[in-house]
This record gives structure tokens, C-alpha cells and sequence, in this order.
């Protein structure tokens, strides 16, 4: 048989002996892996072309996320360069990679070590390491995935004081699960929300460390649940965690914008049935008294934010959060600016729409000043763990 270019599959103008089987090979398909694009140059190193998480109706585009295994023999010298880091926010660049950057690897899936990067021109990153197993997992933060999760909701259901409703879907059907920890007739009401946006794992593992602690039953968590009452939506962004994304849902929105108007039930139904869980509430008399919504960004302060109206009330609220999270964690970046504004936040949404005290608490995924290290799973666990002490005080007048 002969191609229509008149050449034979076996005289395809290439020697068989001159295809080599690369030495690494670069493994994006398990759960949370972002997607990538990926070769070896002639020098031997990795050149890994990232795919950027698009926004809909927008120029916007996101990579911070990445997360991928390294397969290759004990021993190998392995040399990556990362590309398309050219983030674009509100039409714009976005700032350039910092010279904190890490990043974090693991030889076993289970335990992970931070390094730094190198920044390299065209917005790049450079990361050289040596195989200590036949494969290493690569990650900008350590990650934690939707199976992490479901070991989490498995000890939540398992709990006489705690429950896991499901309030809807996401996108592409993943359940959507609120999880509650402590008496609903308790005297206050607290909402977390984490993980809107896919790449910002550390809200989880905070996350994490609170529920483990009000789980404990130990005397200060039977104290801690006295006083309030947890509800948390863990994963906002099931879809983007499942396939390793950046920032938006699997229709390309931010989930951390437009909370100033009703949500769209058909673009962001992670945000939908969230808003009608919420409206239960309120129905029902169980507004929440406090809410956060955790991110991490590389600066990592309690972003206050200041809608139209008399605030005074809250300004004062948010005031003596930041003393305690001061006071009782390692959080020192404190609040953003008295002139900072960020219409459509979940924090504004819920301070504007429903009159509920919110803010977005960002942790700093590059450093941890108060600890003066780069964070890990355990930091933020740790985290977690205090807000417990930092809630019961911010409903006692803050002592």
C-alpha cells in the first residue's frame, strides 16, 4: 500500500534507530493534575508549556496551578522549565512571578517539601532537582484534592454532633456539600466557604484543621460549640480541583465575583445553590453572624471590604477579628487598606445583600511571615485548629 504522498510506512524518511525513548516522561493524568503541554529540549531539560484556565466574557486568564509527576530512574538530574505565566486580571498583566515563589515536591504522595523557584525571564520558572524514587510529584501548593475531601466528610458523618447536606451541583454534577459541626440552636452562626477558586488548596487544609479540632471533643472544643454553630461549604470549585484548573468553574467564572447581583443558576450553579441555601437560612432565622471566605494569594491579608452605607458596625467587627487571628495564630499581614474596594467579592455580596459581618481571608501561599517559612499542609492545619479559639472569642467581645 502506498500514502498519498507516495510514502511508505516503513521509508518515512526517518531512521528507526534515531527515535530515542525519552529518559523522563511527564505524567499529567491523575486526579488534580493541571493540564500541560510538554517536551525535552536538547539539553535534556523539561519544557512545560502550562494551559491557562480562561474567564468567560473576558480577556482574564489564570495559571498559578501546577501539579503534575515526574517519572524517570533514582538518581536522574531533573531540570524543568515552566512557561505561559502571563496572567492577565481585569484586561491587564498581572504582577510578575515573585523571587518567593516555591514550590513543593514529594517522593511518596504523602509527604511534601517546600524549595524556591527561579525566576527566569519571559515569566518563567526554573526548578532542578534529583530523583529519589522512580517518581516525584511536583506542585506549586501542596495539594488536596476531592478525595481528601471525602476522607474529611466520611469523619464528619460519622460524628453525632455533625452532618453533610448536599445543597446542589456543580456544573458538571459534582455534589455540593454543606457540613455543619455543633448545635444549630447554638447562640451564633458561622459560614466558611473555601476553595472557589480550583488552585488554592490552602483554605482546604485550613478547612481541615478546624473541623479535626471541633471534632476532637476535647474541653475546648465542647467550649468552642457552646457558643456557635459551623457551617462550611469545604469545595466550592469541585470542577476546577477535579481537573487541576487555576481559578474558574468549568463555565469560566470567577466564583469570588458578581455576589452583588442573583446568581446564574446555568453559569455558576456552585454560587446558585449556595445563595439559596443562604436564603433557607435567613428564613429560618439562622443568619450567619460571621462569615470568611478563604483564598491564598501571595500577600495574605483579611481583605475588609468597606460597601456604601453606614459600616461602622462592622468595620469594628472586622477590627477586632484581626486582633484576635493576630493574637491567637500566626497571622500577621493584617487588613487591606481603609481604601480598598472589591465589588462583587463574597465578602461584599454578603456584607451588602444580606447584612452578614464577611470578609475574604487570603493566605499567603509563597511565606509565612509569622512563622518565617514557606507554608505546608500542617501550617495551615495548625491554622485551622486556632480559628477555633479565634471565633469563640470574636462571639464573647473579643478577649
Amino acid at each position: 500500500m502506498t500514502f498519498a504522498s507516495g510514502i511508505e510506512p516503513g521509508n518515512a524518511g526517518i531512521a528507526a534507530d534515531s527515535i530515542v525513548t525519552p529518559k523522563i516522561f511527564i505524567n499529567t493524568g491523575f486526579e488534580n493534575a493541571s493540564p500541560m503541554n510538554w517536551s525535552i529540549d536538547s539539553a535534556g531539560r523539561v519544557i512545560g508549556a502550562m494551559v491557562y484556565d480562561h474567564e468567560r466574557f473576558s480577556p482574564n486568564r489564570a495559571v498559578n496551578h501546577y501539579h503534575f509527576r515526574v517519572e524517570a530512574a533514582e538518581g536522574t538530574e531533573v531540570t524543568l522549565i515552566l512557561e505561559n505565566f502571563d496572567n492577565i486580571w481585569n484586561g491587564r498583566l498581572a504582577s510578575d512571578l515573585s523571587e518567593k515563589s516555591r514550590y513543593v515536591v514529594s517522593f511518596d504522595n504523602k509527604k511534601w517539601e517546600s524549595h524556591p523557584v527561579i525566576p527566569l525571564p519571559g515569566r518563567r520558572v526554573f526548578i532542578k532537582f534529583k530523583m529519589e524514587a522512580p517518581f516525584a510529584y511536583i506542585a506549586s501548593v501542596e495539594p488536596y484534592r476531592i478525595s481528601d475531601l471525602d476522607r474529611m466528610l466520611a469523619k464528619v458523618k460519622q460524628s453525632k454532633n455533625a452532618s453533610v447536606t448536599t445543597i446542589g451541583k456543580t456544573s458538571e454534577g459534582r455534589s455540593l456539600e454543606i457540613v455543619r459541626i455543633g448545635n444549630e440552636n447554638a447562640p451564633k452562626r458561622l459560614f466558611l466557604r473555601a476553595r472557589a477558586h480550583a488552585f488554592e488548596a490552602g483554605g482546604n487544609w485550613t478547612v481541615e484543621g478546624l473541623v479535626q479540632k471541633l471534632l476532637s471533643n476535647d474541653q475546648e472544643a465542647k467550649r468552642y460549640l457552646k457558643t456557635y454553630c459551623v457551617y462550611i461549604l469545604p469545595m466550592a470549585n469541585k470542577d476546577g480541583v477535579a481537573r487541576g484548573k487555576t481559578r474558574f468553574n468549568a463555565n469560566g467564572y470567577d466564583l469570588n465575583r458578581k455576589w452583588d447581583k442573583p446568581a446564574d443558576s446555568l453559569v455558576a450553579p456552585e454560587n446558585y445553590y449556595l445563595e439559596q441555601w443562604l436564603h433557607r437560612m435567613i428564613k429560618a432565622n439562622k443568619r450567619p453572624d460571621l462569615a470568611l471566605d478563604i483564598h491564598n494569594d501571595a500577600g495574605g491579608y483579611l481583605h475588609v471590604s468597606r460597601p456604601d452605607g453606614d459600616i461602622s458596625a462592622y468595620l469594628s467587627s472586622m477590627e477586632k477579628l484581626e486582633m484576635l487571628l493576630r493574637k491567637h495564630t500566626w497571622f500577621t499581614a493584617g487588613s487591606t487598606k481603609p481604601t480598598f474596594r472589591n465589588p462583587g467579592t463574597l465578602g461584599e455580596g454578603f456584607m451588602e445583600r444580606f447584612g452578614i459581618h464577611a470578609a475574604v481571608y487570603e493566605l499567603n501561599y509563597e511565606w509565612i511571615a509569622g512563622l518565617n517559612k514557606a507554608p505546608l499542609a500542617e501550617d495551615w492545619i495548625s491554622l485551622g485548629k486556632n480559628l477555633g479559639e479565634v471565633f469563640y472569642n470574636y462571639f464573647n467581645e473579643g478577649r
